[in-house]
């Protein structure tokens, strides 16, 4: 195996492993137990967590070691302050550029799983996926280089605050379906205002059912 390819099978190993909290937040990596997991040597491990620490999911403590980057109270506060400046600005600007029919996909897509959740079905995976789908390409409408490298280093710390805040209860579930059938149905009507709107809200909701659920749990780090 060529060692670019070492170095890219442990950067994505090591990274896959924190995003679902396999390794969690403030857990510290020991580089010799990294490299009898992976089966790498000693540089691949560390060209991972250079990347890795470029990105914000690692801190390299001087004469401490590696510690997985935690989810705080500061850090989501942040994380939510990013997605309010972006994916508002995002639809107001660029959603125009998105075809109609992505966004009549997308709404019966959702109101199909609101159907599935009502009578029961497990379909919380699925519906996350939609979320970062309809999510990543109103951001990947902008074409701006800078906002796709901003949002996907987003959508790394909220795939971790998802896991570390459980499963979403039935009804937070039914109204994050409500909250993108109201973005979506401002966009097919081209009501771009109140679309920048309806997501400024849904982000306030996603918000502040993170911080409920991550209190109740104890997770909550300050």
């Amino acid at each position: 195996m060529k060692k670019e390819s070492l170095k890219q099978q442990a950067y994505n190993i090591i990274k896959n492993k924190i995003i679902t909290c396999k390794y969690p937040p403030n857990f510290l990596l020991n580089e010799e137990k990294l490299k009898e997991e992976i089966g790498a040597s000693r540089t691949p491990i560390r060209d991972a967590l250079s990347r890795l620490e470029q990105e914000d999911l690692v801190r390299i403590l001087p004469k401490k070691g590696i510690m997985v980057s935690s989810l705080s109270i500061r850090e989501i506060n942040s994380l939510y302050e990013a997605r309010m400046l972006i994916e508002p600005y995002a639809i107001a600007h660029y959603a125009i550029d998105i075809a109609k029919e992505r966004f009549q996909y997308y709404e019966k897509r959702i109101r199909e799983m609101g159907k599935k959740t009502r009578q029961g079905e497990e379909v919380q995976d699925d519906i996350y996926d939609l979320d970062d789908q309809m999510h990543l390409e109103m951001i990947n409408a902008t074409e701006n280089e800078y906002f796709k490298a901003l949002y996907e280093r987003i959508s790394y710390q909220n795939q971790r605050l998802r896991i570390l805040s459980g499963v979403k209860s039935k009804e937070r579930l039914e109204e994050t379906q409500r909250e993108h059938i109201k973005i979506i149905e401002a966009c097919l009507e081209e009501r771009w205002t109140d679309a920048a709107d309806a997501m400024r809200e849904h982000l306030v909701c996603s918000k502040r059912a993170s911080f409920a659920t991550m209190i109740e749990s104890g997770d909550m780090l300050l």
